[in-house]
């Protein structure tokens, strides 16, 4: 039996290369990742490989798992230590090599499995290892899965079971290319600049665009996993500057920028405007919901509030959900209320039947976006832009709140803006129309003007966000207000940005 996981080898030592070492913090939300071979060893990849296995049965599950690698340089080392763990499990373990995260969420449904462990660390840099998992197609790993399989793995509480089996799958990137490009090309002729940031992208991007009938200019599509420009990251700034400079030197219609493991899809406009993820998914949510009536959506809780009050929306009889931020929980939520799309800020969009399979696929957003081009043969992707309501809106800030108490001082914001709300107090002026409280506390007002606080699910901090489709003054009003009952709380300090 595979010994209890420390947190305390040290290499080039006999115990580094004999035992497992896990730090704690690997496990996170709704994935897994650690620094290589710093937080975790290939023994420990192993016994998460176990744990994994033995959380796969005890939910009942069939150990049936699909495999993939993104490409860095030891990427494939991780993977074939969390094959053994895995087998060691009894699991049935289908290997499908290089892949993109949407690629090991493909090989589920292609080879009719339920399981899926992807070995990336999406964007991270070089160095970052980790794994995302599910059991549930198309679902993957939320908070309950992650602590249960945290809780297996730290306290050794794997069983090994006689039985595994490896089976090697050499062709599901052909198979995954030709089912995304299996259909009928597309009448306009597009000009996109696809930017890979030499991420694992790169291999696949290019080839879905072409066979879609685009022309393809590549950029920064050769893998290397070194990442010498910018992180494969289409929230950087650096990897959009780099794709608006592209577009605007070959006069490109669009530029679509990808994510290390291909789950997420970035856009700038043939003006070189970056649009951010929500206002791109507005857009689509207009293209969608007139074809399809009476269509659902599901978007986080960070969004523009233009998914509920833009006209185009209204008439077209689309309905919104606001919902937890967390790719998990929009996946989840989407699949529950059979939306056609769920859309993350950060990029994630989750197209449900008949469009998608319902994961994160940033090869499936980029055709929906061509598509939306293609049906609007006389509008560019500025027009489409321009033609939205206009919004003033914040950065993501970040003000600095100890994990240990970040949840209370949420907890605080919702109850004072629950009261007001409950005794008609105003806010900016104006009645408060709606307090969502699903993930810490959105409150709007009456013309539409909105404020967000909840905790940071990944750091020491809070999540403040503020938009107004009313003007610039309200939104600066509303940040103003929300700081000044944040700034009452002596645990909230600086913040990483302010507006």
């Amino acid at each position: 039996m595979l010994a209890k996981p420390r947190a305390d080898l040290k290499p080039n030592t006999y115990e580094f290369e004999t035992l497992p070492l896990v730090s704690p913090s690997g496990f996170r939300e709704y994935d897994a990742r650690w620094l290589y071979p710093e937080q975790i060893n290939l023994v420990g990849i192993q016994a998460l490989g176990l744990g994994l296995g033995t959380l796969i049965r005890e939910m009942g599950v069939k150990p049936a798992i699909a495999v993939g690698h993104d490409y860095r340089s030891y990427s494939s080392s991780i993977k074939h230590a969390l094959t053994i763990g895995l087998m060691a499990a009894g699991c049935e373990v289908h290997d499908i090599g290089l892949a993109l995260s949407p690629v090991a969420y493909f090989s589920q449904f292609a080879l009719d499995v339920p399981c899926v462990a992807m070995v990336t660390a999406s964007h991270n840099e070089n160095g970052w290892t980790g794994v995302k998992m599910g059991a549930q197609r198309p679902l993957t790993f939320g908070p309950d899965e992650m602590t249960r399989l945290k809780e297996i793995v730290l306290a050794g509480a794997y069983k090994e079971v006689s039985g595994g089996k490896y089976i090697h799958v050499p062709d599901m990137a052909q198979r995954y290319i030709a089912d995304l490009t299996d259909r009928a090309k597309i009448k306009r002729k597009l000009r996109v600049v696809a930017a890979c940031g030499n991420g694992t992208a790169g291999a696949f991007a290019p080839k879905v665009l072409e066979g879609i009938g685009c022309e393809v200019i590549p950029l920064d599509c050769e893998l290397d996993y070194t990442f010498p420009r910018y992180n494969p990251n289409p929230e950087d700034m650096e990897m959009l500057h780099a794709l608006r400079d592209k577009v605007l030197a070959e006069g490109a219609d669009v530029g679509l920028g990808f994510d290390g493991d291909g789950d997420r899809c970035g856009v700038v406009d043939n003006t070189g405007e970056e649009i951010f993820a929500d206002k791109v998914g507005v857009m689509l949510a207009r293209d969608l919901s007139a074809r399809h009536a009476n269509a659902q959506f599901v978007v986080d809780v960070k969004s523009t509030g233009l998914f509920l009050t833009d006209p185009v929306l209204i008439a077209n009889g689309a309905k919104t959900d606001y919902w937890k931020t967390g790719h998990s929980y929009i996946k989840r939520r989407a699949h529950e209320l059979k939306a056609l799309v769920g859309f993350e800020k950060s990029g994630h969009y989750f197209f449900n039947p008949p469009i998608g399979r319902g994961y994160d696929d940033g090869l499936v957003s980029a055709i929906a976006i061509c598509d939306m081009l293609d049906r609007n043969p006389t509008r560019s992707m500025s027009d489409l832009r321009e033609a939205l309501p206009k919004t003033w809106g914040s950065p993501t800030m970040s003000p600095y709140c100890p994990d240990e108490v970040k949840y209370d001082v949420v907890e605080r914001m919702v109850k004072l803006f629950s009261d007001m709300d409950a005794k008609g107090e105003k806010l900016v002026g104006q009645k408060i129309r709606s307090v969502v409280t699903v993930n810490g506390v959105r409150v709007t007002v009456e013309d539409g003007t909105w404020g967000l606080v909840r905790a940071s699910s990944n750091k020491p901090g809070l999540v403040v966000v503020v938009e107004s489709p009313a003007s610039e003054a309200n939104m600066r009003k509303m940040f103003e207000e929300i700081d000044g009952r944040l700034s009452a709380n002596p645990e909230v300090g600086e913040y990483d940005q302010k507006i």
